[in-house]
Parts: structure tokens; sequence; C-alpha cells
């Protein structure tokens, strides 16, 4: 097992500096493990190979429900439940769940740490009132280590959780290992997220049936497919699924989108394909350009991370009404035929798609890396990851999170041959 880079990050909170450590070394009897955030494909592989190896080891292993939902509210008043708010794990469960497609902990978007937004927050007792409920309930349990498993915003959580028992003097802090899960791809230390493949085989199927349609009823479809920071799924859903143009944040130059610029460049293109005799075709844009709307369109609602909801945004139907128009316009002008324009979405259903075998194979090497961090290596503050062909790796969460706003690092699509390639692939004018 790699270990990531070594050199010790400082992180300032009351004026000291602490240095993660490289190896803790501790008696771990029992592990809880934890999923939050949004589903993704094989997740139930992830907690099984987890929970199978602590179990082989003599380690016993509670499944934590419902993600922070339970632990971030509890007190003498609110204790937590067996079989209710947590699962006493057996290996036999844990074989059975990895069949299933369905999270076997269940999973929530609750987050104890959102008052937090720097170090030093993390000395403030109104700040932390839910660290401390989330902290005193896995103590409640008895558990010496949490595996959470979840996106940026767990991650975040999880780095809390390590961050505050330092600031609390735990004398025997209860140990801290990730695993990144994320559909969107967009995790900064490791290549490919478990799930990410079989949403972008889902995704593809149902661009593929959409782009039948499109040719058989002369229609240009707008696809909005999810992906909030990063444009990751649309890219890949979109080569693999034969769209004619995909449209991401990493597209736009500008901190708000240009609706107007946005409306010409695409109805150019379609104009382009009406007069080639191609009057249908799929373009895929990311929900997360609903973030850059003007404010007049941006929704307001957030969600308990403070993110807005994108469902609300729709982005897609708004940029399909006002290609209809513009396309309507142009189409007259040159005389030519109009195609109709839809807006469709697609994504969530992708969340609990039946997992590829790569992702059940990334997802389960994933989880038994999150025991190997915690019992062979004796780390904390970690985030489990994979190099190579699936060998493990490590990552100190130093190396994730901004020290001064203690928020996650996104890996947006970089300039280069990945982006290349989509372009490659996209609709060209014949002698352009």
């Amino acid at each position: 097992m790699t270990v990531g880079n070594n050199s010790k990050i400082p992180l300032l909170v009351k004026n000291k500096i602490y240095e993660r450590e490289i190896n803790m070394v501790k008696d771990i009897k029992k592990v809880a493990i934890l999923f939050s955030g949004g589903p993704a494909p094989a997740a139930n592989d992830v907690i099984g190979a987890a929970g199978i190896s602590f179990l082989n080891a003599g380690i016993e292993v509670a499944g934590i429900m419902q993600g922070y939902k339970y632990l971030e509210n509890f007190s003498d008043k609110n204790k937590l439940v067996r079989d209710k708010h947590y699962l006493d794990l057996q290996i036999e469960d844990l074989t059975q769940a990895r069949l299933r497609r369905d999270i076997i902990i269940k999973t929530s978007r609750a987050n104890p740490g959102k008052l937090i937004k720097k170090p030093a927050d993390l000395e403030d007792p109104e700040k932390t009132a839910k660290l401390s409920k989330l902290l005193n309930s896995l103590r409640y349990l008895n558990v010496d280590g949490l595996i959470s498993i979840g996106g940026d915003d767990t991650l975040k959580t999880a780095n809390y959780l390590y961050l505050y028992q330092k600031v609390r003097g735990e004398k025997d802090p209860i140990s801290v290992i990730h695993v990144p899960k994320t559909i969107d791809n967009d995790y900064d230390g490791i290549d490919w997220t478990f799930g990410f493949m079989s949403a972008v085989n889902y995704i593809s199927k149902a661009i593929r049936n959409i782009a039948a349609d499109a040719r058989s009823t002369n229609a240009f479809f707008i696809v909005e497919i999810m992906g909030r920071k990063a444009g990751w799924l649309t890219y890949a859903s979109g080569i693999a699924g034969g769209a004619i143009k995909m449209i991401a944040r990493e597209d736009i130059p500008t901190v708000q989108l240009d609706l107007d610029k946005l409306t010409d460049e695409i109805s150019d293109l379609m104009i382009e394909r009406i007069k080639s005799g191609k009057r249908y075709g799929v373009i895929c844009v990311a929900e997360g350009l609903g973030e850059m709307l003007p404010d007049e369109l941006r929704p307001k609602e957030t969600d308990l991370h403070g993110n807005i909801l994108l469902r609300k945004a729709n982005i897609g139907e708004i940029l399909a009404e006002q290609l209809e128009r513009a396309l309507k316009a142009k189409a007259a002008k040159e005389k030519l035929p109009v195609s109709t324009i839809k807006g469709v979405k697609e994504g969530y259903e992708a969340r609990c798609a039946n997992p590829t075998a790569f992702d059940r194979l990334l997802a389960s090497q994933l989880g038994y890396g999150a025991y190997r961090a915690m019992i062979e290596l004796g780390l904390t503050g970690y985030m489990v990851s994979v190099e190579n062909q699936l060998s493990h790796k490590v990552v100190p969460f130093g190396e994730l999170i901004d020290n001064e706003t203690l928020t996650t690092k996104i890996r947006f699509i970089p300039d280069g041959d990945f982006k290349n390639l989509a372009r490659a692939l996209e609709f060209r004018r014949k002698h352009e």
C-alpha cells in the first residue's frame, strides 16, 4: 500500500500547529461504517469488502443507518437504538448485500459540520455542537474507528471529526478513514471514483435511445446531466452515447453564464447540421451550469450543505426554450426547415444503476483498502485510493482539503487529451 506525500502539512487551530500522524497504531476492536450523500452504484461492494475484512480479523462492525442523520442528533434523550439507528453487521449480511443495488445501511445528506467554515470554528462550542454529538454517539457505540464513505461534503465532515478530536485533546481519538464516492468523478486524489463508469454506461444508453428518437422525429434534444461542479459525467456519457456536443462548466470562461452567447453558438451548430441534411442531434449539458445562471434565473433554495438545488435550476429546459426561438429565427432567415427542440434530464436514475464489473472491483478494493489503512498501517486522517492496476494507496486529508477554508479540492476536466477527444468527436462542418 502506497502512502501519499508524507511531508507534514500544518493546520493552525488555537494558535497551535497540529501535524498529521503517519502511523498512530492503536488497538481497534470495533469500527463503524457510514455512507453519506447521494447513492452510487457498487456502494454495497465497498461496505461489504470493508466489513468482511474487519470481521475476518475479529473486529466488530456497526453499520450506521442513514449517514449522519441520527448521530448528529444524539443525546441522553435520543440514544442510538440497534436495528433502527445502526446494525451489528455480520458476514452473511454483507455477502448478500453485495448483490443488492439499494444501500444496505441507507444514506442521507445530514451535515453535522455545516457551521464550520475555517479552522478556528473548531473551537467554537456552538458551531461544533452537532460535531460534538457525532463524536459522543460514536463513543456511545464503543467504536475505535470510523470508515466514512461519501462525496466531497462527507470528506469535509470526516476531516472535521479528525481535527475536532485534536482540538478537544482526545487521549484516545477515534481513527477516521475515508473512501471517496461520487458518480461525478470530480475527486482529487483518485483517477476514477466507484459508480462513475456504471453511471456513464446507464446514461450513455439513454442518450443513444434519445438519439434514435431525434433521428426519427427531426428533433434536437438538450440532455441535462448530473454534475454540480465538474463535467466528467456529461463528457463521458456524451462521448459514449454519440452526442454531437458536450458543454460543462469547464467550457465557460466567465463566472456567470452568458446564456445568449451560448444559445447563439448552439443554434449555429444546429443550422449547420440542418444544412447538411441532419435535422437532429443530442447535445449534453452539465446541470452545474445552473449555478452560473444570472441571478434572476438561479434558484434561491439550497440543500443542507448550502448548495443551490440544481433540480430547480432546469438549465436544460431554459436552454431548450431559448434555442427554439433562436433556431426558428435563423431557419426562417435562411429559408431552412425547422426542427423541434426538447429538454430532458438524465442522471438521478443512474445513482442506483446496475454496477459494472469494473466498479465492483474498484469499490471492493477501496473497501478492503479502508481496512488495510486503519489496521495494517494504523492510519487516521487518510483517504483510500488506488493507482496502476487497482493497487492500494492512501492520501492524507491535508492534500485534499484547503487548510484555510477546510473545503475540498475539486478536480475539473483539465485541458488535454480527454477534453480533446470530446471535441474531436463533435459535429463539424464538412469543409471547416
